[in-house]
């Protein structure tokens, strides 16, 4: 499997912007998926995860009730919808599927 995430980008604080983890190969559908994100200086950070059929969804404490993942397995691509975006929000986004990671996608939240 091979993952690639778009969508980051600048946005001012309370902004929004929606990140998508496009994933290659025929096993997607059955995986659980993750975003982490890495801040300038600081260890890798949780940040949602959803279960294989979309029926559960995690989320780390700093993002719960702004941010929302779901997933189109028909797409083979995993969303997370970013809103109210805060400064501190500002890492490099990673989409992780078992032991596979993305490059990342950028995002800076300016305040």
């Amino acid at each position: 499997v091979q993952l690639v995430e778009s969508g980051g980008g600048l946005v001012q604080a309370g902004g929004s912007l929606r990140l998508s983890c496009a994933a290659s190969g025929r096993t997607f559908s059955i995986y659980r998926v993750g975003w982490f994100r890495q801040a300038p200086g600081k260890e890798r950070e949780f940040v949602a995860s959803i279960t294989w059929n979309g029926a559960m969804t995690y989320y780390g404490d700093s993002v719960k009730g702004r941010f929302t993942i779901s997933r189109d397995n028909a797409k083979n691509t995993v969303y997370l919808q970013m809103n109210s975006l805060k400064p501190e929000d500002t890492a490099v986004y990673y989409c992780n599927l078992a032991t596979t990671w993305g490059q990342g996608t950028q995002v800076t939240v300016s305040s």
